[in-house]
């Protein structure tokens, strides 16, 4: 049974920071791509933050400079830092892994875990 677990969630103030983890298991975690998406309420999931299983990353514009995303293929686990936190970055956020090479085709989805910036 293939497993994508989000933590490190909650609520912290502006300026603050926060580290999300995604631990996935029943799958060969090296051979997917990862992404967080986030999504707010009203709308639509959007893609934060991805790392390739070559370690290449990329962000969305709002984040860049403020998020890094990282990957410990031995914990089968994606980390995603987030710094300098602001009010818009509150959402749900999701964990996503696509397979590549002989996992081609499979996608899975984590349950989401809520980050609410506030003061």
């Amino acid at each position: 049974q293939v497993q994508l677990v989000e933590s490190g969630g909650g609520l912290v103030q502006p300026g603050g920071s926060l580290r999300l983890s995604c631990a996935a298991s029943g799958i060969i975690f090296s051979f997917y791509d990862m992404q967080w998406y986030r999504q707010a309420p009203g709308k639509q999931r959007e893609l934060v933050a991805g790392i390739t299983k070559e370690r290449s990353t990329n962000y969305a514009d709002s984040v860049k400079g403020r998020f890094t995303i990282s990957r410990d293929n031995a914990k089968n686990t994606v980390y995603l830092h987030m710094d300098r936190l602001k009010p818009e970055d509150t959402a749900v956020y999701y964990c996503n892994g696509q397979g590549r090479i002989i996992a081609t085709g499979k996608n899975y989805w984590g349950q989401g875990t809520q980050v609410t910036v506030a003061s």
